[in-house]
């Protein structure tokens, strides 16, 4: 994965390793060990998450702990069926999927972590989703910016 992340002075920090999070409401909580920091950051092209808009960010292997909220946890599955995506029953906010490009490979919307915001992140990786790649094979399809006023 190509490491095109810029953070603001004021945001978190990009080594970041391990974070706690959650949904709006409070009923999910996990705890993660992020695979590189925040600098895998990045949004995807296909429907969903065009959709959805948010940012993920990839998590260590083994590196995800569900906290609570267990039984708040809805799970979407969509095109293919391999993709996970899990969402709060009571809020709606999408907190973690699994990965249908890398089997096994969770992530987690960097706006659910604890101190972050989507708007810490200058530039921003978009990765194709929309077209099938080879497995583990990450294509980009372009870069998105935020520029504060």
């Amino acid at each position: 994965m190509t490491e095109r992340v810029a953070l603001r002075p004021r945001g978190p920090a990009l080594g970041m390793a391990e974070a706690e999070g959650g949904c709006h409401c409070g009923a999910v909580r996990f705890r993660t060990r992020l695979a590189q920091g925040l600098a895998t950051a990045g949004r995807c092209t296909c429907s969903y998450c065009r959709m959805k808009g948010s940012i993920s960010v990839t998590v260590a292997e083994g590196g995800f702990q569900l906290l609570s909220g267990e039984d708040s946890l809805g799970t979407y599955h969509f095109g293919t069926g391999v993709a996970a995506h899990h969402f709060c029953r009571v809020c709606g906010i999408n907190t973690h999927h699994h990965r249908s490009s890398v089997p096994g490979q969770v992530a987690v919307s960097a706006a659910c972590l604890d101190g972050v915001s989507p708007f810490d992140f200058l530039e921003l990786p978009v990765w194709e989703g929309e077209r099938e790649t080879p497995p583990g094979q990450d294509v980009l399809a372009g870069v998105l910016r935020y520029s504060p006023a």
